[in-house]
């Protein structure tokens, strides 16, 4: 292209004139050949021309194609819950509205044991301050939800965690109000052999010094 250019910019030149600049336009355009060629590394006009461009939009795409999620079928919990033999009376007294026809229940869905269906996790809140007073674990067998899991000492909460099922139990000391426990105990629970069996266990104590106590005023100085 750069020949080419030279010829365009001197048009009025006689026959001699134009003669020498086609000459000098070939020889320009067979070295700007040879300085591509040289400059691809020398794989000539493949790294440029139309083989790169069927490289980029030629080419089919190599990436898996995401198959949509399935939201898993809902359950009515509230009633799985107060039909279920296992769950204790105080457990179903707290199962009430809280506001018109809202419950205080928690329902969360995944892969806790071996099944075409998910399980399904429950926890069953209190109205006034959201403390967990039962945690279930509900798994389908035979066409029904049968409770594979239960652990109703409050606060107790349950969630699933990459497969595993995880409680929390708060703990409290002499004195602690409800908003603020000393500690918790967070235990890791995996099905084997037909059931949930303990993996983990780990306890942490919660810091009260942050807000405890009035904040001291530094003296003036002097």
């Amino acid at each position: 292209m750069r020949g080419l250019t030279v010829g365009r910019q001197q048009p009025g030149r006689r026959r001699r004139g134009t003669q020498a600049t086609s000459t000098a336009t070939a020889a320009l355009v067979a070295l700007g050949v040879c300085l591509s060629g040289c400059g691809a590394g020398g794989t000539g006009a493949r790294d440029e021309g139309p083989a790169h461009a069927d490289a980029v939009s030629g080419a089919p795409s190599s990436s898996p194609t995401a198959s949509p999620s399935q939201v898993p079928d809902r359950v009515d919990a509230v009633r799985l819950v107060q039909s279920d033999p296992q769950v204790s009376a105080e457990v179903k007294r707290e199962l009430r509205p809280c506001v018109a026809d809202e419950y205080p229940v928690d329902v969360s869905y995944g892969e806790l044991t071996p099944g075409a269906a998910e399980d399904v996790v429950v926890n069953v809140l209190t109205c006034g301050d959201a403390v967990g007073v039962g945690s279930y674990v509900y798994r389908e067998e035979d066409g029904a939800y049968q409770n594979v899991f239960k652990a109703e000492e409050p606060p107790v909460y349950a969630e699933i965690d990459r497969g595993d099922l995880v409680v929390t139990k708060q703990v409290y000391d002499r004195g602690d109000p409800v908003s603020s426990p000393s500690g918790e105990n967070v235990i890791t629970y995996r099905w084997s052999s037909g059931r949930f069996a303990e993996k983990y266990r780990t306890h942490n104590d919660y810091s009260n010094t942050a807000g405890n106590g009035p904040t001291p005023v530094p003296e003036p100085e002097g």
